[in-house]
C-alpha cells in the first residue's frame, strides 16, 4: 500500500483508537511462525552515535578511565591485606556525575544478598566442606573495612556502603571532561578458599607431612570503580556470586609489602627488579630468548625458603598500562619459570610467559603450564589480535580457574599417595591443567581487552573464550579429552528442562557452565564450520575482536558486526541459539522416487503392470483352494478375461502418436528426460531451524553431501519437502552425517531407518536386603525362631573336632 492509501489507513486506525505503531507484523489467521523475522528494530536497541548500526563504535563513542596508585601490605599472620589507594577518575561521558560508585565484591562474604539468598536441597546431604564453611562463618566475617575516604587535599568525603557497593558523594558534580582524585584507606581479610569458596584467598599446607606455609591469591582486593556506560549509566547491581565483573580501563602503580622471603606475581611488569637476586635477574634475561621454560626461582631455592619464615618485609612494585583490574599472588613456596614468546606481528613486544607454583604442583606444572600459555598466545593471536601486554602468567593455588589482566589462577596438581608416597597425576589432571591455562589466559582477550559486561551477559566472555579454547585444544591434541564446543556433546543440555536462553542474566542461569560456556561455544563452532564457513567466519570474528579491543561491546554489537562483516543474514541463527530454548532435531520422514510420465502407453501401462505384480497376493485369494468359476467354466470367459486395464489399446497408440506430433522440440526433450526426481520430506521436531546437511548414497557405490541452507524453513518451519534430480539410483540418505549440528535424535536421521546398536548391561540379582538380625550378631536354629547370640568360635571348634 502506498501514498494516499497508507495515509487513509493510518487515519482510520487513529479514529478507531488503534495505536499506529511500526511493530512486527503478526499472523493471526493461521499457524505461520516467522523464524526469520529480523531482530533489528524489534529486539535490538536502536543504533546511536556511540554504537552504530554496523556493530562498530560510533563516532562519538566514549568510556571512562580510572587510574590507581596503591600501597598495600600483606599481614601473613592475620591473612589480611591493608592498603591506601589514590584513584583518579576521568569523566569522559557527556554527563555530570554527582557521585561515584565503586565495587566491594568481597562484601559478598559477609551478611550480604549473596549469603542471605543461598539455597540448599531440602533434607539433602551436606559435604564436610559445607559443614566447615558454616562453622567458619560463625567465627569469621569477611568483606571490606573502609577506614577513610578523602579528596586529594585530605578533606573527608561522605560515603555509603550498599551491600557490595560503595557510593562516594562528591562535593560538586564532576563535569564532562573533568577528573577528580579520591583517596581510600581500606583493609580486607583473605578467605580460606577451600573452605569458604571464591575467586581468591589463601591455602595453607598445615597437615603433619606438610611444611606449614601458605599461598596467597589477591583478587577483588581493593575498592574498584564501577562502570558508567552509554547504555546503562552506573552498573551498580550487587555481586551475588555468579555474574562476574564489569570494570573500567586505567593505569596502575601498585606497591605490595610482603614477608621478605616471599615471591610475588602480579599484573603488569616488575618496576623494581633489583628486589631479585643477581642470579635470578640473569635467569630472567636468559628466559627471554629461551626455547624452553627457564627457572627464575629454582625448586631448590623455593624449598630452602620453605624452611624458615622471615620477620622482615620487602616491597614489590608493579606498573601496568591500560588494564581493567589488578591481581597478585605471594608465597615463599613459589617456584617461578618463564619463557619469552614472540608473536607473528614483529611490531608487538616480546611476551614473557611465566608460571608460579609450589612443589606440590611439580612436575605437572613444570611440563605444561608455561607451554600452555605460549600456545594460547599463538592461537588467540591468530583468531583475534596479537597479545598487547608484556607478561602472561599462570599461578597455582586453591582457585580452580580465574582470570585477571596478565594473571590467572589455576588449580590442577599431581596426587601423592598418603601411605606409599607414590607421586602420580591423572589424565584428567594433565588435560585439565592444559585446558584451564588455555581458558584463563584466553580471558586476556575476552573480557580483559574486549571488555564486555560479565555481570549481565556471561556468554560474551565465557562463551567466546570457550570457543577459542576449543580451537586451541584441538590444535594441541586432535583428541583432546575435554572440550566445550563439540556439537554432539551439547545435545543433553539442549533438550533439558534446565535450559534457559543465552541472553538470560548471569545471576538467573540454572546451569551456569552449560549456558555460559558450552552452548555459546558450540553455537560458534557450528557458525564457523557449518553456517558461514571458515573464511567468512574468521574474517568477521577478527573484525569484531579488533573493533572492540579496549572498548566495551554489547551482544548487539557482536551480532551486527558478524552479519555486517560476513555479508550473511544471521537473525534466524541468533534467534534460535541465543534467544530461545529450541533444540535441533531434523527428521527425514520420507523419500519418494519419481520419474517423468512419458505419456507413451507402452511404457506407462507396462510400468503400472509391473508395480501391480510386485504387490503381495491378497490373503483371501492365496488361501482359497477352490478352482475359480472362470477357469472351471470356459463359457464365462470373454474379452475382458483376456485383457486388463494394463492392455495398450489401438486408441491409446493413436492418441499418443497424435500428441507427439503436436509437441514442440523443447517439450519432446522434456518428456524424454530420464533422470530420477527424489522428494525428501523433512520435519523440524526440535523447533530450531538449521541447514539440512544431506548425505546421499547411490547404488553405484558413489555418494554426495548436499548442504541445504536454513532458509528452506522460511515458509514453513515445521515441515518441508525438497527435490533432488539425478540420473543415479538412490540407495540410502542421512541427515547430518558428520554430527555437526547438535541434532538431538539421530534415530530419525536416516532413510531407510537404521537399527540402532546398544549394549544392555546385566544387573546383578538383588540380595536378601537388610538383615538387622545378622547385623546384631544374633541367629536362630532350624527348630525355633527364638534368637540367640552367635557363637563365634563354634565353627573353629567343629574344625578342631574333625582334625
Amino acid at each position: 500500500m502506498r501514498g494516499v492509501g497508507r495515509v487513509l489507513l493510518w487515519a482510520v486506525m487513529a479514529m478507531a483508537g488503534v495505536a499506529a505503531t511500526a511493530g512486527p507484523i503478526e499472523q493471526t489467521k493461521g499457524s505461520f511462525v516467522d523464524k526469520f523475522r529480523q531482530l533489528e528494530g524489534e529486539d535490538w536497541p536502536t543504533p546511536t552515535d556511540y554504537r552504530n548500526a554496523a556493530g562498530a563504535p560510533g563516532h562519538r563513542y566514549w568510556q571512562q578511565k580510572v587510574d590507581y596508585r596503591i600501597s598495600a601490605s600483606l599481614n601473613e599472620a592475620t591473612r589480611t591485606i591493608s592498603g591506601t589507594q589514590t584513584m583518579t577518575y576521568h569523566n569522559n561521558s557527556p554527563d555530570a556525575l554527582k557521585y561515584l560508585w565503586l565495587l566491594l565484591d568481597q562484601n559478598a562474604k559477609r551478611d550480604s544478598i549473596a549469603e542471605r539468598t543461598e539455597t540448599v536441597t531440602p533434607g539433602g546431604q551436606i559435604s564436610m566442606t559445607g559443614v566447615r564453611r558454616a562453622m567458619r562463618f560463625k567465627e569469621w566475617d569477611g568483606g571490606f573495612t573502609i577506614a577513610k575516604v578523602t579528596d586529594a587535599a585530605g578533606k573527608p568525603l561522605k560515603f555509603t556502603v550498599v551491600d557490595t557497593l560503595l557510593r562516594i558523594d562528591l562535593p560538586a558534580a564532576l563535569a564532562s571532561g573533568a577528573a577528580t582524585t579520591v583517596k581510600i584507606e581500606f583493609s580486607v581479610p583473605l578467605i580460606e578458599t577451600r573452605v569458604i569458596g571464591g575467586r581468591s584467598g589463601y591455602e595453607c599446607f598445615t597437615k603433619p607431612d606438610q611444611d606449614g606455609n601458605c599461598l596467597f591469591l589477591a583478587a577483588q582486593w581493593f575498592p574498584r570503580a564501577a562502570v558508567y556506560s552509554d547504555y546503562e549509566g552506573w552498573h551498580n547491581k550487587a555481586f551475588v556470586g555468579d555474574g562476574e565483573f564489569t570494570l573500567e580501563f586505567g593505569d596502575y602503580d601498585v606497591s605490595i609489602a610482603v614477608p621478605s622471603d616471599h615471591v610475588v606475581s602480579a599484573t603488569g611488569e616488575l618496576a623494581n627488579p633489583e628486589i631479585l637476586s643477581a642470579a635470578q635477574r640473569a635467569r630472567l634475561a636468559q628466559a627471554r630468548t629461551a626455547k624452553e621454560p627457564v627457572y627464575i626461582v629454582t625448586p631448590a631455592e623455593a624449598l630452602a625458603a620453605e624452611k624458615g619464615k622471615a620477620t622482615t618485609s620487602k616491597t614489590w612494585r608493579f606498573t601496568a598500562k591500560n588494564v581493567r583490574d589488578f591481581a597478585w599472588a605471594s608465597s615463599r613456596k613459589f617456584v617461578w619459570d618463564a619463557m619469552g614468546v614472540r608473536q607473528n606481528d614483529p611490531a608487538m613486544p616480546l611476551v614473557m610467559a611465566m608460571s608460579f607454583y609450589p612443589k606440590e604442583a611439580r612436575p605437572l606444572w613444570d611440563a605444561y603450564s608455561t607451554k600452555s600459555i605460549a600456545h594460547t598466545i599463538d592461537v588467540y593471536g591468530e583468531f583475534a589480535f596479537t597479545y598487547p601486554y608484556p607478561t602472561a602468567q599462570s599461578i597455582n593455588g586453591p582457585v580452580g580457574g580465574m582470570e585477571y589482566p596478565m594473571m590467572t589462577f589455576n588449580g590442577p596438581r599431581p596426587v601423592k599417595d598418603k601411605k606409599t608416597g607414590q607421586l602420580t597425576y591423572t589424565e584428567r589432571a594433565k588435560y585439565g591443567l592444559i585446558g584451564v591455562v588455555i581458558h584463563e589466559i584466553g580471558h586476556s582477550w575476552f573480557p580483559m581487552i574486549v571488555n564486555s559486561d560479565e555481570r549481565q551477559w556471561t556468554w560474551m566472555d565465557e562463551g567466546l573464550n570457550s570457543f577459542l579454547e576449543f580451537e586451541a585444544e584441538r590444535r594441541w591434541d586432535p583428541e583432546f579429552p575435554r572440550a566445550r564446543g563439540e556439537p554432539r556433546d551439547i545435545v543433553e543440555y539442549m533438550v533439558s528442562r534446565d535450559q534457559v536462553p543465552l541472553m538470560t542474566h548471569s545471576d538467573s542461569l540454572l546451569q551456569f557452565g552449560n549456558n555460559g560456556y558450552a552452548k555459546p561455544a558450540t553455537a560458534l563452532v557450528i557458525l564457523r564450520e557449518t553456517i558461514l564457513g571458515r573464511e567468512l567466519f574468521d574474517f568477521a570474528f577478527k573484525e569484531y575482536s579488533r573493533r572492540w579491543r579496549f572498548k566495551r561491546p554489547t551482544p548487539y554489537d557482536f551480532f551486527r558486526t558478524m552479519e555486517e562483516a560476513s555479508g550473511v543474514d544471521l537473525d534466524w541463527f541468533w534467534r534460535g541459539w541465543f534467544y530461545s530454548t529450541d533444540h535441533v532435531d531434523i527428521a527425514l520422514d520420507k523419500v519418494v522416487q519419481a520419474r517423468l510420465d512419458t505419456r507413451n502407453p507402452e511404457v506407462e501401462k507396462g510400468w503400472a503392470r509391473d508395480r501391480k505384480k510386485a504387490e503381495p497376493t491378497p490373503l483371501t485369494v492365496s488361501r482359497n483352494t477352490q478352482v475359480p468359476v472362470k477357469d472351471r467354466d470356459p463359457a464365462t470367459r470373454d474379452f475382458y478375461d483376456e485383457t486388463n486395464r494394463f492392455t495398450v489399446t489401438a486408441k491409446d497408440r493413436k492418441d499418443y502418436e497424435g500428441a507427439v506430433k503436436k509437441l514442440e522440440p523443447e517439450e519432446a526433450a522434456a518428456l524424454a528426460f530420464k533422470d530420477n526426481f527424489y522428494h525428501f520430506s523433512f520435519s523440524n521436531r526440535g523447533g530450531l531451524v538449521m541447514p539440512v546437511i544431506l548425505k546421499l548414497d547411490y547404488a553405484d557405490g558413489t555418494s554426495e553431501t548436499i548442504r541445504i541452507p536454513a532458509e528452506i524453513w522460511r515458509h514453513n518451519h515445521k515441515a518441508v519437502t525438497w527435490q533432488h534430480v539425478t540420473p543415479k539410483v538412490l540407495k540410502s540418505a542421512e541427515v547430518d552425517p558428520l554430527w555437526e549440528t547438535a541434532d538431538a535424535d539421530r534415530s530419525n536421521n536416516s532413510f531407510p531407518a537404521r537399527i540402532e546398536p546398544t549394549v544392555m548391561k546385566v544387573r546383578d540379582d538383588f540380595g536378601a536386603g537388610d538383615n538387622r538380625m545378622a547385623d546384631s550378631e544374633l541367629e536362630v536354629t532350624p527348630d525355633s525362631i527364638k534368637t540367640r547370640p552367635v557363637k563365634k568360635d563354634e565353627k573353629k571348634d567343629e574344625k578342631k573336632d574333625e582334625k
